[in-house]
This record gives C-alpha cells, structure tokens and sequence, in this order.
C-alpha cells in the first residue's frame, strides 16, 4: 500500500524530535546539529511559523519535514526525511507530495532548491520530480564552505 502524507505547521515536539534525526555517512552532513544557525531556526517557533511543516504518515507518524520560503513568485523548498526512511525508494513520492502541498498553499510559479552535489541520490530524485540542474555554488554551512547545485521547475 502506497504510503499518503498530510501536512501540518510544525510544533515544538515535532522540531525537537527531528532535531534528535542522525543519518548514517556521508548523509550525516544534514544531520540537524550539523549546523548550529540551522538548527536555532528549526527549534525556534516564530521562525517555523508559516515555513516549516511536518509529514506525517496514514498513521500519523512524523516521517518527514518541508521548508518553504517563498520569493515573489518562486518558493525555495528544503526538506527532509526520517533517516530510517531514506535509500528505500520513497524520496520521489514525498518530494512530490511536498511539491503538491506547496502549490496549493503558495501558488507559486516556480519552485527552486539546493543540494549538496555529493548527494547524487537526492538529485536524482528531483529530476525525477521534474527538477532542473542549474548553477553550482559555493555555500558556507556545517563549518566550512561546501560546493551546491541549485535546481528548479516550474510549478
């Protein structure tokens, strides 16, 4: 059976149980407390208000998060899921169930991301989801400046 998300505004026991998530190597880079700025936004409720949102299962089971920021008619989108659910083919269904959610809430005309370029897994899944590649950049987080690939795709 094919797993249905819904959404809601994320609260404090939801940020506090995602900031506990640990992925295994080399995914350990997003592990929440892999940057202390990102994890200060994550538990702090007014900086959560009307941008992140938890994923919960038909069971409702926190499995994952979105972050959405919109600019003009773009709406950047972050997200992440359990680490126990990553690698078992569930990625394109969550992105896409994110992407859904975003244009009924937001209307957006386009939507963009950023993923480390390493993570080739997590890139593939955008495309599949009808990502773009666009620019790769230079991005100070985690302690140090690591290389990114921004995509994109019309809403």
């Amino acid at each position: 059976m094919t797993p249905k998300y819904h959404f809601r505004q994320m609260d404090d026991a939801d940020a506090g149980e995602i900031s506990g998530w640990r992925y295994e190597p080399p995914y350990d880079f997003y592990d929440p407390t892999a940057d202390p700025a990102d994890l200060a936004e994550l538990l702090d409720p007014e900086r959560r208000m009307n941008t992140y949102f938890s994923v919960l299962d038909d069971e409702d089971r926190l499995v994952g998060f979105f972050q959405f920021e919109g600019r003009g008619g773009t709406v950047d989108v972050g997200l992440g899921l359990r680490p126990d659910l990553t690698g078992r083919g569930l990625g394109a269904e969550f992105v896409m169930s994110g992407l859904s959610f975003a244009q009924e809430r937001f209307s957006p005309k386009r939507l963009t991301l950023s993923v480390a370029t390493f993570n080739g897994r997590a890139v593939s899944v955008y495309e599949r989801a009808g990502f773009r590649r666009g620019e790769i950049f230079m991005h100070e987080t985690n302690g140090g400046e690591h290389e990114f690939l921004s995509m994109w795709r019309e809403a």
